[in-house]
């Protein structure tokens, strides 16, 4: 591994050639794209948020990537673009790449739409958006804010076509595995090549990756993240270095792996002292996480609720006031209560 003007240089155990491209998805995030040469394949893994600079600094790194290798490695001739999950800063920049190159595009099934019907989907899940704010008990003032953040983010990109999903290739692309780990977005994937590993945002450093409740997005929510976090066990021991899309490589997968499940738990201890009274889960964020602003406050309500939904799945809280929504036709803040 070395690093190059912020962009690091990794090789596979069997030689293949892997640049990891960092890029400003939003003001405050930063995120990877990588770059990987192997055998006939040039393949691109996400694509960044394409806002502000971001496309600027993709394909400035894809330039630092030729002139390191001593060979040709342009956009055009990118063969495929592996996206490991539907979220906008993974996605953004295939507006500009795709209309660059003639790679073909590859995603998980469940996160298709994500890409190719994304107006349709951002329309779909602000419905559901703001009845879920209004059962979380955020007050409407706040909502409409949150939901006009929402709209102004969702609209940084577009529809673009997707020419294959992973299971119509048996999920493999030469020496390349992919491995269904749904959780932080449902069709997000990690691919393995050799010894190294992609893992999106399935597993980060220094944070837990961000969970929202399956009621907005089937596939989603805590329960099937914990359940990806074991199936990603097997595939733990061939793994060297996790290169994520987001922070620090890490170099112990299966440690880093514990750490979020020990973290989780934890979370979900607090979450059911919190309900020792009745309580919404917009007031839970506020006790987990403070009274966060901006785009962050809505995290943090979503990041609240996955809890919150995992415990009341498995019969660890009730609702308190489930008589009053019974008689009521229009959501209400819902009061939930420990078991």
């Amino acid at each position: 591994m070395k690093s190059v003007n912020d962009l690091q240089v990794f090789e596979s155990s069997a030689g293949a050639k892997v640049y990891q491209i960092p890029m400003d998805a939003f003001p405050g995030l930063k995120t990877f794209a990588y770059l990987v040469i192997h055998q006939n394949l040039t393949v691109l893994i996400d694509t960044g948020s394409g806002y502000g600079e971001s496309n600027q600094q993709l394909i400035q790194g894809i330039q630092t990537a030729e002139n390191l290798s001593g060979q040709r490695v342009r956009l055009e001739d990118i063969t495929h673009i592996l996206i490991t999950h539907g979220h906008i800063d993974h996605i953004g920049g295939l507006v500009e790449v795709t209309s660059r190159t003639s790679a073909l595009v590859g995603v998980h099934e469940l996160d298709r739409r994500n890409i190719t019907n994304y107006e349709e989907r951002r329309g779909y899940i602000l419905r559901r958006l703001e009845h879920y704010l209004i059962e979380a008990g955020v007050e409407s003032e706040r909502r409409e804010y949150i939901l006009g953040l929402y709209r102004f983010m969702k609209q940084l990109f577009q529809s673009v076509p997707v020419d294959f999903v992973y299971s119509d290739i048996n999920m493999q692309l030469g020496d390349f595995k992919f491995l269904h780990v749904p959780g932080h977005c449902a069709g997000h994937v990690v691919i393995r090549l050799h010894d190294l590993l992609f893992c999106g945002d399935h597993i980060l450093t220094d944070i837990t990756p961000h969970q929202a409740p399956e009621e907005l997005t089937p596939w989603t929510g805590l329960g099937h993240y914990l359940q990806s976090l074991d199936r990603l066990e097997s595939w733990a021991p061939d793994v060297k270095l996790t290169l994520s899309g987001h922070n620090k490589v890490i170099e112990d997968l299966t440690h880093r792996t514990n750490e979020i499940k020990q973290m989780h738990k934890e979370r979900l201890e607090l979450v059911m002292d919190f309900f020792e009274s009745p309580n919404t889960i917009f007031a839970l964020s506020e006790d987990l996480f403070g009274s966060a602003d901006g785009y962050d406050a809505l995290l943090a309500i979503e990041e609240a609720g996955a809890h919150v939904e995992y415990l009341y799945q498995r019969g660890k809280l009730s609702l308190e006031n489930y008589e009053e929504m019974e008689n009521s036709f229009e959501p209400i803040p819902l009061n939930y209560k420990r078991q």
